[in-house]
């Protein structure tokens, strides 16, 4: 099996097309993904214990944690399903049944608090124990991103690819099942983390990898032409994705460069996301423009890291005083920026900032939808949209005419 699996791991590895390659490794929108989630997480217990979570799943906070879990690639694509409010079935059964709303809110809080894994393992034994309905390994995928070095995550493709890797049959949707998954999945994650990760979403997504069949494509007799074919289409569609989203992320990059390169003829310090600034745009490179490290700022050490993500900042020339932040949301939840954005503004004094969401024309409606959330209009924070067409559009304009950051006001929009 070591040798078998060593050559498995080298092909997934290689595979510029695979799990690892393009949601793993170097994936600024998997880590920003974390801290959103674990956000979204502390609302959802928030609500339950404030008895302000809804009775369907639809515009709950737990809605906006599976969006943004579902957004994390192919490996996670389904994942809300499982806890849509079916009320012919009463299933899952945490929307109406108000003794297990708060059973999965206790659970939620104990895991996200827990200083180690036999901790969470406990907690799920007793949520297992209470058998809630619809409420199974499910769970998984929301606990792999409050502790990705303990729990891995769980759907069909995985399970699958578990049982063609360890010739079991394993079955869906039982917590004493997942449980025994996990003890092997760990056991084989540590012999091999040093060719994959201690986070256990590398060997997750091998597995599903496994699950899917692609990593085994043209190499084993037994496919039948219907198989064949259908993996074929799969192979296809993850070239259409990894094509996409190449797309998207030059996308990404050419928003950031107008918008640092507007703060910078402003006289602003600028800078990009910390994960950024090695990037350009059409030859241009961020760190020609850009501050060469994140000016000292008075900041909780979560939060400053969650600060220096946010996509574009503008300080005041020589001061760490923030005089407008920008978050570029293409493809990935606008919700998870706006808390980027709120997280920025809840720990700054001056509050003299202006926040912008950047976004696709096509999206309007979307961030319109979502800056005027009760929640959001509470916290009395300028935050204004600005669509790519008009940033792209008056970018050497604003460059030329502008004489500060008022100047933005020309092109930014505000959610009515």
């Amino acid at each position: 099996m070591s040798e078998h699996l060593q050559s498995i791991i080298d092909q997934y590895k290689n595979d510029q097309e695979s799990v690892y390659n393009t949601w793993f490794i170097n994936n600024e929108e998997r880590l920003k993904a974390f801290r959103s989630i674990r956000r979204g997480v502390l609302q959802v217990i928030d609500d339950i214990k404030t008895k302000r979570f809804g009775n369907d799943f639809k515009g709950t906070s737990l809605e906006f944690v599976l969006s943004c879990i579902t957004e994390q690639k192919q490996v996670f694509e389904g994942a809300s399903h499982p806890f849509y409010w079916k009320p012919k079935l009463r299933i899952p059964d945490i929307y109406e049944n108000q003794a297990n709303k708060i059973a999965f809110g206790q659970f939620l809080e104990n895991c996200i608090h827990a200083k180690n894994e036999e901790q969470v393992i406990k907690e799920i034994e007793k949520l297992d124990a209470l058998k809630i309905k619809g409420l199974g390994p499910a769970v998984a995928s929301i606990l792999y991103f409050l502790h990705p070095t303990w729990i891995p995550p769980f759907n069909t493709a995985i399970i699958n690819g578990f049982n063609y890797l360890f010739k079991d049959k394993k079955k869906l949707g039982s917590w004493s099942e997942y449980l025994k998954i996990r003890e092997v999945i760990m056991d084989t994650n540590r012999k091999h983390c040093n060719e994959l990760s201690l986070d256990t979403g590398a060997f997750a997504g091998l597995l599903f990898e496994i699950g899917t069949q692609k990593l085994l494509l043209g190499k084993d007799e037994y496919l039948s032409e219907t198989e064949r074919n259908r993996l074929e289409k799969l192979i296809e569609k993850r070239h259409k994705e990894k094509s996409t989203e190449t797309a998207d992320e030059q996308l990404h990059n050419e928003m950031q460069y107008h918008l640092l390169k507007i703060g910078h003829s402003l006289g602003y310090d600028v800078i990009a996301a910390s994960n950024d600034r090695s990037k350009g745009w059409a030859g241009n490179k961020f760190s020609f423009i850009s501050l060469a490290d994140f000016p000292q700022m008075d900041l909780d050490k979560e939060v400053l890291n969650t600060v220096k993500l946010i996509d574009v900042l503008w300080f005041q020339k020589a001061t760490s005083k923030v005089i407008a932040a920008f978050e570029v949301e293409k493809s990935t939840s606008i919700y998870s920026g706006i808390l980027r954005l709120t997280d920025l503004s809840c720990s700054l004094n001056n509050k003299e900032e202006v926040l912008y969401l950047v976004v696709p024309d096509q999206r309007e409606k979307d961030v319109i939808m979502q800056l005027t959330r009760p929640s959001i209009r509470q916290g009395n924070m300028e935050m204004k949209y600005i669509c790519f067409s008009d940033l792209r559009q008056h970018c050497d304009a604003l460059c030329k005419f502008g004489d500060d950051h008022a100047i933005m006001q020309k092109i930014a929009r505000t959610a009515i």
